[in-house]
């Protein structure tokens, strides 16, 4: 799967992602001719390479020509551009999906309806062109999925229609909600309202770059060159790596000394109906020589904020900790095959071709040792020695 992946250290904007999928390999004359297909007008494109703290990146500006259509324009104008364009479907939809989320941030922030908001900050002409342009410049590069790291909001303070206010603007606040972000010490905003949404639209999945090969990079400029920090956006184009488990996973703790032991047989099956790839418990030790249970529950990145939230919910724990490791599995799969009992199904390991594992499923067992009557250690070794001679 061809995949990207966005490096938000110093934030995001609709300009630093066309500038980086631009530095990446994709023809800006292209992303124009096909931005035709929207009905806006008077308005080109170029792009320069420029330094940002001593680092190449390239910077995309659109240009407005004298008479081009300057207006800000409400949801119903922006809805109807859209849905009166000639581009791919699937654009058109992330487009309008895109939009929707600034306008109904937007109105939530001014207590507005959705039919009176418009977009102060941003040009019509702008916001519509870095939106489409990015959903075209992914398309071109194949890209089928997006993944990125925590947001760098910036600090500070930015001046709006609205007057002076604190760095995330509230639209971008707002559009960032569930989303890992972090602010540095740069006294500037990093993150603006089209970035964001972009962003939040397009990702599957914040945190660490994902077990990938990328052939292509791009680095995107923002507007100002801060000093001792590139302002760039850095995009990471290639395939994710399926045909191997090996990877990254994502571990939680806490430890717990004051819950009722009956709790942890349910906290155990909501996890894993939540989507942990595992869960268990361990007997330690804390201050005090207090005996204790630590949990750890072993998933997805993707998977980590509605585990954190279970735990917390469902158990005596006011906190947890969580990190990202590395782990090397072997390719597993579930086979049914024959037995003197009937069927059974056998699970089977194997790591390439040079050695493979293959165990009987035990609840198959348990329930051949009750019908037989037999020892069901006895059931297990026999049908044990039987999987191995069907292992593939």
């Amino acid at each position: 799967m061809n995949i990207a992946f966005f490096d938000c250290f110093s934030g995001i904007s609709g300009d630093m992602c066309l500038g980086a999928l631009v530095d990446a390999g994709v023809s800006l004359r292209e992303i124009e001719k096909r931005l035709k297909g929207i009905p806006v007008k008077g308005y080109s494109l170029v792009s320069n390479k420029v330094l940002r703290n001593n680092i190449s990146a390239t910077k995309v500006d659109v240009l407005l020509k004298q008479g081009g259509q300057t207006d800000d324009r409400k949801w119903k104008d922006i809805s109807r551009i859209i849905k009166s364009s000639r581009l791919p479907e699937e654009i058109r939809g992330k487009g309008h999906e895109i939009f929707r989320a600034l306008f109904e941030t937007e109105a939530e922030v001014h207590a507005q309806s959705l039919t009176k908001v418009h977009l102060h900050e941003l040009s019509a002409v702008d916001c519509i062109v870095d939106v489409f342009g990015t959903l075209i410049g992914l398309s071109l590069l194949r890209v089928e999925e997006v993944y990125a790291s925590p947001v760098n909001l910036g600090g500070g303070f930015v001046r709006t229609a609205h007057g002076t206010l604190p760095v995330p603007a509230p639209a971008t606040a707002g559009i960032f909600r569930n989303v890992p972000v972090y602010s540095s010490d740069i006294p500037f905003e990093l993150a603006t309202p089209t970035g964001a949404a972009i962003l939040k639209s397009m990702s599957k999945g914040f945190g660490p770059m994902p077990f990938m090969r990328y052939d292509k990079t791009g680095t995107g400029a923002g507007d100002r060159d801060i000093r001792n920090r590139p302002n760039v956006l850095r995009v990471f184009i290639g395939e994710m790596i399926r045909e191997s488990p090996d990877g990254t996973i994502t571990v939680i703790e806490t430890n717990i000394d004051d819950m009722n032991p009956q709790i942890y047989e349910y906290l155990i099956e909501e996890l894993l109906r939540r989507g942990a790839l595992d869960v268990y418990l361990t007997q330690v030790l804390m201050k005090k020589t207090r005996p204790a249970i630590k949990v750890s529950v072993l998933c997805d990145r993707e998977k980590r904020e509605e585990l954190i939230t279970t735990i917390l919910k469902e158990t005596t724990s006011i906190g947890v900790r969580y990190f990202e490791t590395g782990r090397v599995t072997m390719d597993r799969e579930i086979k049914t095959v024959p037995s003197p009992y009937g069927n059974v199904r056998v699970k089977t390991s194997a790591r390439g071709r040079d050695f493979i594992k293959s165990s009987p499923e035990f609840e198959d067992c348990k329930e051949i040792a009750r019908e037989t009557s037999r020892p069901l250690r006895e059931i297990l070794d026999e049908l044990r020695d039987s999987a191995k001679k069907n292992k593939r």
